[in-house]
């Protein structure tokens, strides 16, 4: 929790709902530790079936950043939405994160919407993204989604 205050000043989630995000069946959650310490994190979720997963949330404490563990974190998430056979991927990033932007863009996620002011109590408008997993894989030697590389 204090990696997810640190990195959401303002709309952290609280721990009531990490706790149930951890404890979701339709999640898969990551963490990234150096010397003992949480140094990163990153969730997804896709229910059972679905052709669909979203990123739910990917922090790197600033200690942390620079290295590629963001892109590292994600490239595992789309990877195990991969093994859970979903075709797409969705996400939120706020518009006035242009790193993650950047990050996301890089890994073939395009922009389809924005939902304003979506963060509070920001006001900060969300970047709806989209990626179609099976070009993600076909960019390179992307995981399939037996978790051999293709």
């Amino acid at each position: 929790m204090a990696l997810e205050r640190a990195s959401f000043p303002t709309d952290a989630w609280s721990a009531d709902a990490m706790g149930a995000e951890l404890a979701s069946p339709h999640g898969r959650y990551l963490v990234a530790e150096e010397g003992g310490a949480v140094v990163g994190y990153a969730g997804l979720r896709h229910l059972a079936g679905g052709r669909d997963a979203d990123v739910q949330t990917i922090a790197v404490a600033e200690s942390a950043r620079g290295r590629g563990l963001g892109r590292l974190l994600l490239a595992e998430l789309l990877a195990e939405a991969g093994r859970r056979r979903a075709r797409e991927v969705f996400l939120e990033v706020r518009a006035d994160n242009p790193g993650a932007h950047a990050l996301y863009a890089s890994e073939g996620f395009v922009e389809i919407g924005r939902r304003p002011r979506y963060y509070q109590p920001d006001d900060v408008d969300a970047v709806v993204m989209r990626l179609d997993l099976a070009a993600w894989r076909a960019d390179g030697a992307r995981p399939t989604e037996a978790g051999a590389a293709t």
